[in-house]
């Protein structure tokens, strides 16, 4: 027996335009698109109709797994709890970032990617997940321990992305070691008088082991068929050294030099949203929106902060910015596309029917907010057909 839902009295968010009208949900597919209502549908009441965000780096999952330095939650129960909170910001497919390779200050979470990992695929396979869920590993490649730990996770089926990272002080992310002087003190990892002899240490492992590792997780995840990204690309050689691993996404660069040439080779290019939503980057890198204004820019990842990409796609919106349709595609057409998962993404008959429900809400003028300027609220999310939320 078929599983029919009419979603009516939308204005639902085409590739191509914003429709008035209502979308047949079908077997866990888009059977069809009409303008006007229907009469016995499911009255949107004039909300933004949406297709699902496809969300490829949040950090956010590590954060319920460590809710306070030293304090460690069960990681089934902090996977759910992850889940309920992407898809509350309207994502319906999430690549969950499990970091390997351990930079040697206070960085523990690395002991535990392993069962981190099978807490989401345990979570997924019981069906209890909200959202559809996937692993990226990301590997700091400048630790001795990394490659062996990729190694180790070879079993794990759901790791579909991986990203190549480096966050030696000195270049890349921290081309301004203050910066990275901050982060470190400012999560109590070491103490301002050992911030020093700790950059210098970790220059050295990183000089053994930065490039040998580099290359050979490169080619592990060829093998594996797993998509790569680097992280952080700065320079011209950087980009180089990238594309000669068969690098598909170019993940947070941090320069617009590195960011052209990530475009010429036909790397996808993804920035942080809060980047957006705060108005620049705050490591003191290129902002977001210099590379969106460019056309260096292809997907937002919520990084830090679930709920900023479609924060920052109505922002961009009200803004005058970037057209709500355009940036519907950084946060759900585009990012589907780098890993090659063509199901999905759009609102399109035949494709899966993911989607969000979003009003709209503009905050009042006070000395706090900016006149007009508007916040999303999530009213309903649909996975498969099927509503989750």
């Amino acid at each position: 027996m078929n599983h029919e839902t009419v979603l009516t009295h939308a204005r639902v968010v085409l590739d191509d335009g914003i429709l008035d009208g209502s979308v047949l949900l079908r077997d866990g597919l888009i059977a069809d698109i009409t303008p006007g209502p229907v009469a016995g549908g499911v009255d949107l009441d004039g909300d933004l109709l949406l297709p699902g965000l496809v969300e490829l780096h949040t950090d956010h999952l590590e954060a319920h797994a460590r809710p306070r330095p030293g304090t460690d939650w069960d990681p089934v129960p902090a996977v759910l709890a992850h889940d309920v909170q992407l898809s509350g910001a309207g994502v319906t497919t999430v690549f969950d970032a499990v970091r390997i390779g351990s930079e040697g200050h206070g960085d523990t979470l690395t002991e535990r990617a392993r069962s981190l990992a099978e807490a989401v695929e345990h979570a997924e396979r019981a069906g209890l997940t909200r959202a559809e869920h996937f692993i990226h590993l990301r590997c700091e490649v400048a630790a001795p321990q990394t490659v062996a730990e990729f190694e180790a996770l070879e079993d794990l089926t759901s790791v579909r992305l991986a990203s190549l990272m480096d966050h030696t002080p000195g270049q890349r992310q921290y081309a301004d070691v203050e910066a990275f002087r901050r982060y470190v003190v400012g999560k109590g990892q070491v103490a301002p008088d050992g911030v020093e002899a700790l950059m210098a240490r970790l220059e050295v492992i990183a000089e053994e082991f930065s490039v040998p590792n580099r290359k050979e997780i490169a080619r592990r995840a060829s093998a594996r068929g797993i998509t790569l990204a680097a992280h952080d690309d700065a320079t011209l050689d950087h980009v180089e050294e990238s594309q000669s691993f068969g690098v598909r996404i170019s993940e947070f660069p941090t320069t617009e030099v590195a960011a052209k040439a990530a475009r010429e080779h036909g790397q996808l290019i993804v920035m942080g949203a809060p980047n957006i939503v705060r108005g620049g980057s705050q490591s003191g890198n290129v902002a977001a929106a210099t590379l969106l204004d460019q056309g260096l820019l292809d997907v937002l990842s919520s990084d830090y902060v679930p709920a900023s990409p479609l924060q920052a796609i109505v922002q961009l919106d009200a803004d005058g910015r970037c057209p709500l349709v355009e940036g519907v595609k950084l946060v759900s057409g585009n990012p589907p596309r780098a890993v090659g998962l063509e199901d999905r993404g759009t609102i399109v008959v035949g494709r899966r029917a993911d989607l969000v429900r979003v009003h709209t809400h503009a905050l009042p003028a006070t000395e706090r907010h900016v006149r007009g300027r508007v916040v999303p609220v999530v009213r309903g999310v649909f996975r498969g057909g099927s509503r989750v939320l």
